[in-house]
């Protein structure tokens, strides 16, 4: 029916996720049939804890199918009727995302993908169900997902488990002392091979993240002064909307992308010609899993790599703005720069070193 190791991580997403309680509404949205278990295994549990489950599953193909031929009218259409109606009667939902191919949608023309983004997402999700339900959403395991990783498909499914299980709250403790310590910042300054790039989050709202909305989890984030970024930042490979890149650059001036490069510069162009805000800022994050170490073309998981950051192309979060209302959001992981606050040094390539920020290096946060 389902694997111990769902029944597992479905009990962590219940309880300590979404922290379900009886008597409330769950929409559980499952995009791609191999996480069937996983969903069952939900099912079963939130009706235990007395609450009421509302599935949703759907294929991946199919959905690629609608986001090239979908417009404004049907995306609204799609909003306005069916999902925004249910979201907003929802105080829980867990988006699984078990597609078995990363790059479905890459023929998903720009114009397609801005209206699903402007008619649909946003409403739907940025807006209602981020601002108004307790929400976690998540990855799983497959054979192509661990060809991705470079990973046997066994050994894959370990490592899927062990950092998606991993101790959440040991981890809370453990970034209380960074968040104090960003709290007082004014200027941030990234350094590294093709990375030397600074900006000021002074006065920012800065959130902890421990197991609570992203699974794998394990980040601190806020987001920088709209118009304080400059210089210039290399970022790891990555995936957006279907489309892959192997590398990417960019220079920014007073916040904005001036120049870029990439494997892929029609699609960078593309994406950055999407609206104003697409060549601005709208996130700044800490990654923190310690299980996590090496890119694998999937940002819930590259996003939260230890000794990593992502300075995210896009919007805000309502939680910690910055005034940027970009229909993308685009996670931007770079790995392993040395990290300075008001000119001190912070982090050394991968590892704190400041004595109080140490409980954050894998050795620490690994150690029993």
């Amino acid at each position: 029916m389902y694997t111990e190791n769902d029944s597992r991580l479905a009990n962590q997403l219940l309880t300590h996720s979404v922290e379900l309680k009886k008597g409330q509404k769950i929409l559980i949205q499952c995009i791609g049939l191999n996480a069937v278990g996983l969903v069952r295994a939900l099912a079963q549990q939130v009706r235990e804890i007395g609450a009421h489950p509302f599935l949703k599953i759907e294929d991946p193909e199919i959905n690629r199918m609608m986001l090239e031929s979908g417009d404004e009218e049907y995306w609204k259409s799609q909003a306005e009727t069916d999902q925004l109606p249910l979201m907003k009667q929802m105080d829980a939902f867990i988006g699984i995302r078990a597609s078995e191919n990363i790059y479905e949608n890459s023929s998903v023309s720009k114009t397609a993908n801005k209206a699903y983004s402007d008619h649909f997402l946003n409403p739907v999700h940025f807006e209602e169900r981020v601002n108004h339900t307790n929400w976690a959403v998540l990855r799983y395991p497959s054979a192509a997902f661990a060809m991705n990783a470079k990973m046997s498909t066994e050994r894959f499914r370990d490592f899927y488990y062990d950092s998606c299980l991993f101790d959440y709250n040991k981890l809370k403790e453990a970034m209380k002392p960074l968040e104090k310590m960003l709290r007082a910042t004014d200027k941030i300054h990234l350094k590294g091979e093709g990375t030397d790039i600074e900006f000021s989050v002074k006065g920012q709202n800065w959130i902890p993240c421990y197991g609570k909305r992203n699974i794998p989890d394990g980040e601190l984030f806020s987001s920088p002064i709209l118009d304080s970024v400059n210089g210039h930042i290399t970022y790891a490979p990555s995936v957006y909307q279907g489309k892959p890149f192997e590398f990417v650059k960019l220079v920014v001036e007073n916040g904005v992308v001036t120049d870029f490069d990439s494997s892929n510069n029609s699609a960078l162009e593309e994406i950055l010609a999407t609206d104003e805000g697409a060549r601005r800022f709208g996130e700044f994050s800490f990654g923190l899993n310690p299980i996590i170490k090496n890119p694998m073309y999937d940002i819930l998981f590259d996003e939260k790599i230890t000794g990593s950051n992502h300075l995210t192309l896009g919007k805000d979060y309502e939680i910690a703005p910055n005034g940027n209302e970009s229909a993308i959001h685009w996670d931007l992981v770079c790995i392993g720069a040395d990290v300075y606050f008001d000119g001190e040094l912070i982090r050394k390539g991968r590892e704190f070193v400041k004595d109080e920020l140490k409980v954050l290096n894998p050795g620490e946060l690994l150690h029993e």
